[in-house]
């Protein structure tokens, strides 16, 4: 099973892709998977695939017949089948393809035909250069094991199995590169875009991380070697875990520029997204759900236990930037605080669970709308507080001695080093044998809809959860801002002509108004409104009424608003005895 690719017209954003089957079933059957591990939505890659064609050894065309959206069949073949085509490569995510003069990049699961019933043969690739001539100096990163070429060249690869084959993203351009070992293995760090990144930085802090990492799950890691490859653009954010490499996209202002750079917020997203993403190399990629091994990239696979998979990693990504040293203390805190607000200000919280969540993520989470914050709750946010939860909760019943580290060492050694994926209970079930008794209460917040009981945890550990009213879209939550005492209920972006709502929160004076996303707000009491409407709100008295003016479409309409008092919804996190706080972090 040999693949060939090249980057056969940047400019058209074209990649030309030949596979060679040498031991080909009859009538063998070609397809290509709707949905990439890690991003749970049907993206249907086979629509950008072009011109399918086949031959035989004799250089004599093969039928291709398609079956439905993604599959083919070879007609009248033998064992030796050529394959042919083009791929339009023009997504510039982590998830599918992309190519032009500056950069190219692939994920296999967007490429490559899986031969159906061959998926357990070895798998090997040529990726060569592209032919411009100004493109004659561009590098190739890649976790995939390498069997001829210059490190960061094109050449040749293989893996094990279409399932290996296809968990190694690839990045090609004029590439920044950078390495470290971190506990023995080396890792490499490639930027591809326009930056003025310090690489030494980015090196220094992200060894920290990763050797945290790996000691936190005993010490070895999961594979030999590891690639974070980066694509910086003016203003990006992604992320997808691989098998040994994990796809990113960040803005410039996120890295640092030197040595000295503050860790400031911009750069704490970059590695908490670097932490996020490594921490799946375990919690994901090996520690998976039963209903995950295998994939089926066909067809959506239904789990409930998304929760666990991304909503732990999502609290651990944070807590382990400061664990490694990367953050302060009080960086840390802030970074919780505005989780907790993300969740406190989602309505949604109240109508869907944990579970719920995380088996709907095909078609509610990826797919969210307007109205996505009133419908449903986030299996990241939640689960990441779900999470603290269980990690409070065990330290404090256990007097500091256990910890949800244990809980991830147990999933790592009975589980995900074993190849055996985890069940619905699988997560209660360790917890309960860490804490010598019956856990159903605990668990129970994964069925219902109500706010996890954080507050007298935390305040066992020395921190006092205070709730206060938003400040305004700019409010993330933490610090000692004083948040608006009038409430309006909608996320709104300056236009020419007044405001255009985004979101409105149902319940809020913005709902009861009439207002509703896709509306242009003009006025108020007849005033030509703009981006300091809401902070004008904040003069008036509670009870008084407010006409506002929108255009929906090109109707105009109007409707009153009354003065309320703003929710708190927004949270803070202060510290009152330092000696017990240390007793968690």
């Amino acid at each position: 099973m040999h693949y060939h690719i090249i980057a056969i017209d940047p400019k058209a954003h074209l990649f030309e892709v030949t596979q060679t089957i040498s031991k080909a079933k009859l009538q063998q059957t070609l397809s290509l998977p709707s949905w990439l591990p890690g991003s749970y939505m049907i993206r249907d890659f086979a629509r950008n695939l072009i011109d399918i064609k086949a031959i035989d050894k004799n250089g004599q065309p093969i039928e291709v017949l398609q079956l439905d959206k993604q599959t083919w069949q070879c007609q009248n073949s033998d064992s030796f089948i050529n394959i042919s085509y083009q791929v339009y490569a023009w997504d510039l995510s982590v998830r599918s393809a992309h190519l032009d003069t500056t950069h190219g990049f692939f994920n296999g699961s967007s490429v490559f035909l899986c031969a159906e019933g061959l998926e357990q043969e070895k798998h090997t690739l040529t990726i060569e250069k592209p032919v411009l001539p100004e493109l004659s100096d561009w590098k190739l990163a890649t976790s995939m094991k390498r069997t001829s070429g210059e490190q960061f060249g094109f050449g040749e690869f293989y893996a094990g199995s279409y399932d290996d084959f296809i968990d190694h993203p690839v990045e090609m351009g004029n590439l920044a590169i950078a390495s470290f070992e971190a506990c023995g293995v080396p890792h490499d760090i490639v930027l591809s875009g326009k930056h003025r990144a310090s690489l030494p930085r980015l090196c220094k802090d992200l060894k920290a991380i990763c050797e945290y990492q790996i000691n936190l799950f005993g010490g070895s890691a999961p594979f030999e070697r590891y690639v974070f490859l980066t694509t910086v653009l003016g203003n990006g954010f992604g992320g997808l875990e691989h098998r040994a490499s994990t796809a990113l996209m960040c803005s410039r202002k996120d890295l640092p520029t030197d040595m000295h750079h503050e860790v400031n917020k911009d750069y704490r997203v970059y590695l908490s997204l670097c932490s996020h993403e490594y921490f799946h190399s375990w919690n994901v990629k090996r520690i998976k759900p039963a209903e995950f091994t295998p994939f089926d990239l066909s067809k959506e696979a239904y789990t409930e236990q998304l929760w666990a998979y991304e909503g732990i990693t999502s609290y651990f990504d944070d807590f382990l930037t400061y664990r490694s040293g990367c953050v302060d203390q009080t960086q840390y805190l802030t970074m919780l605080s505005e989780i907790m607000t993300r969740v406190y200000r989602s309505q949604g919280r109240f109508k869907q669970t944990l579970k719920s969540s995380s088996f709907n993520a095909w078609t509610k989470f990826y797919k969210q709308d307007e109205n996505a914050n009133n419908a449903i709750v986030s299996y990241y946010t939640k689960g990441a507080l779900f999470a603290l939860f269980l990690d409070l909760t065990i330290r404090i019943e256990t007097e500091g001695k256990q910890s949800l580290d244990d809980v991830m060492r147990t999933l790592w050694q009975e589980f995900g080093a074993k190849g055996i994926g985890t069940e619905i209970n699988t997560h209660q079930q360790i917890v309960e044998s860490l804490l010598n008794r019956n856990c159903d209460e605990l668990f129970a917040y994964l069925d219902n809809t109500q706010d996890i009981p954080l507050e007298p945890l935390l305040n066992q550990v020395g921190i006092t959860l205070r709730l206060r009213a938003s400040a305004g879209n700019a409010d993330l939550g933490g610090g000692e801002t004083k948040g608006y005492q009038i409430a309006f209920g909608a996320k709104t972006k300056p236009e020419s002509l007044g405001l255009k709502v985004l979101t409105v929160t149902q319940s809020s004076p913005a709902h009861q108004a009439g207002l509703s996303a896709g509306d242009l707000l003009i006025a108020a009491n007849n005033l030509q409104v703009d981006a300091q409407f809401e902070a004008q709100l904040q003069s008036m008295s509670l009870a008084d009424e407010v006409t506002l003016t929108w255009f929906r479409r090109d109707e105009l309409m109007q409707g009153v608003m009354t003065i309320s008092s703003a929710i708190t919804d927004t949270v803070s996190l202060d510290i009152h005895d330092q000696e017990k706080l240390n007793i968690w972090l």
